[in-house]
């Protein structure tokens, strides 16, 4: 059984090492060895996998032990018992958290400050369920027995607490399927910092909708309201985050 978890657990963590080397641009021309002495998310991983089969094998206490011991050293919460696929990447990682019932696909990147939560406290399925090529954004957090479909982009800070379609982008707060440019983001990586903005979009249709009702009013010889110059910079605002996405400061 020994001979056997070492094998598994080394072929895991090479297949977790590569992951950060395609897909981390901090990793390019990085040597595996030092990606394996030096990647947070890596130790975590490493951690991780090892205390999960000592639980799935009856080992009492020793998998929380060690899920403890890589908390305090990575800044990464990784629950014994979650599903962990191949290819994670953790980007950075501190306070990366990931629930009991967490179930996490293939070739999943994830970056700091994400948390895979719970809901309530009953028992059975409580966390989310993550699928293959799956990108979270920073901080974003995904809470209760959801299911994010495989090739989903989930934006930095959103929450999330509804199913996400397979191949969507997921903004907002809470979050809202949406999609770029009309067509599916393609990449490793989305740039959150040019993702759509719902809330400003919504904005921008409603101010253009005032606009046309003050031309028919005025057409009709009527006198429209003056002019509000707060109003008038706040449209100018969304149409800028619009044309240049939002403030990248928030992740």
């Amino acid at each position: 059984m020994a001979l056997g978890m070492v094998r598994r657990v080394g072929a895991e963590v090479g297949r977790d090492i590569r992951a950060a080397q395609e897909r981390d641009p901090a990793a390019q021309g990085t040597s595996r060895l030092m990606i394996l002495a030096t990647w947070p998310g890596v130790h975590a991983l490493f951690l991780h996998r090892i205390a999960h089969i000592l639980r799935n094998a009856g080992v009492p206490a020793l998998p929380h032990l060690i899920a403890h011991y890589a908390r305090r050293r990575t800044g990464i919460e990784i629950h014994p018992a979650a599903q962990i696929g191949r290819g994670l990447l953790i980007d950075h990682g501190s306070g990366v958290v990931v629930g009991e019932t967490a179930e996490i696909g293939d070739d999943v990147t994830i970056y700091q400050g994400v948390t895979l939560g719970g809901t309530g406290f009953h028992q059975g399925k409580r966390h989310p369920t993550v699928g293959s090529g799956v990108v979270i954004g920073s901080g974003a957090k995904l809470l209760g027995p959801i299911t994010v479909g495989d090739g989903a982009k989930i934006g930095a800070n959103t929450v999330v607490i509804h199913d996400v379609p397979a191949n969507s982008t997921v903004v907002g707060n809470p979050g809202h399927p949406v999609r770029v440019d009309g067509r599916r983001p393609t990449g490793p990586d989305a740039d959150w910092a040019h993702l759509p903005d719902p809330v400003a979009d919504a904005m921008d249709a409603l101010s253009a909708r005032i606009a046309e009702l003050e031309r028919q009013i005025e057409s009709l010889g009527g006198t429209p309201a003056p002019r509000d110059a707060p109003a008038d910079a706040a449209r100018a605002t969304l149409r800028a985050r619009r044309r240049n996405g939002p403030s990248p400061a928030g992740g």
